[in-house]
């Protein structure tokens, strides 16, 4: 008796065990497009100048889901060109999946980006070979409702990244190539949470009057069930006058049933002179 008793408590533990391990179905292949989106990537540099961005989303999943949402992003300087607050959200989203329509507000992302190596802090002359630097640091909120239909997650999430860019002018335009890795994690339970590997590549092509820039990333969890989305996104923009009216393109490759059309308005203010 006191064998079988060990025996079946050993195989138990290892059932306990086992369903530790075992996806929670909290990941973004399994939920709407604004639960946990590949966050945009920094180039490597921060702003000197307040930028304040209004959008407008369409979302079109592979499986006939539809989404749309008004988009506001705000970039403030934190009294120096060194060091950014960024605070962003999809404000309003409206829908239509295989159980029916519905609408929601969604969750705030709050973010610091700071320098930490830019090539104007050595004066030497071979300066302007040392690529720029940012740390990014930021958490997601859990403002975002409608749980039980797969909209947003229940739950907070954090992420850092560190960025190496650097510009090579080519006659009357520059090219700027960027990548990132960082740490991103969510919470799926009471005391369990999904760790991810976060990357990214940019290229992007500039011109006093317009720009485009191409973006290759994701991030990969551990749970390997719906948790490693990678996307690509392509973005033409126009320069006037503190403007910059702009046009992106999003396609999920992995783990991210959607594509994505947006489009949109940033306006920059020279606060920091001011």
């Amino acid at each position: 008796m006191v064998y079988k008793g060990w025996v079946i408590g050993a195989l138990l533990s290892c059932a306990s065990t086992l369903s530790a391990f075992v996806p929670t179905g909290v990941a973004p292949g399994y939920f709407g497009p604004n639960a946990l989106p590949v966050i945009d990537m920094s180039d490597g540099l921060t702003y000197s100048r307040l930028r304040v961005e209004l959008a407008a989303d369409g979302y079109f999943g592979f499986k006939g889901d539809k989404t749309a949402d008004l988009f506001a992003r705000v970039q403030v300087p934190l009294f120096t060109r060194w060091a950014n607050l960024c605070v962003w959200m999809p404000v309003y989203e409206w829908y239509s999946q295989a159980d029916g329509t519905g609408s929601g507000a969604g969750d705030v992302y709050i973010m610091t980006n700071v320098q930490v190596l830019h090539h104007e802090w050595f004066k030497t002359e071979k300066a302007k070979y040392i690529p720029q630097m940012t740390v990014r640091l930021g958490m997601k909120t859990a403002s975002g409702g409608q749980f039980e239909r797969k909209r947003h997650f229940d739950s907070p999430g954090y992420f850092f990244d560190l960025t190496m860019g650097q510009t090579i002018p080519v006659k009357e335009v520059s090219l700027r190539f960027a990548g990132s890795v960082g740490f991103l994690c969510w919470q799926t339970g009471e005391a369990r949470q999904n760790d991810a590997f976060m990357y990214g590549l940019q290229a992007k092509v500039q011109h006093e009057y317009v720009s485009a820039q191409v973006e290759w990333g994701g991030y990969v969890g551990w749970e390997r069930s719906g948790d490693a989305p990678m996307t690509i996104k392509a973005r033409v923009a126009g320069h006037a006058k503190g403007f910059e009216p702009y046009v992106q393109y999003q396609y999920g490759i992995k783990d991210y049933a959607y594509h994505q059309v947006r489009v949109g308005l940033v306006y920059n203010i020279d606060v920091l002179k001011r």
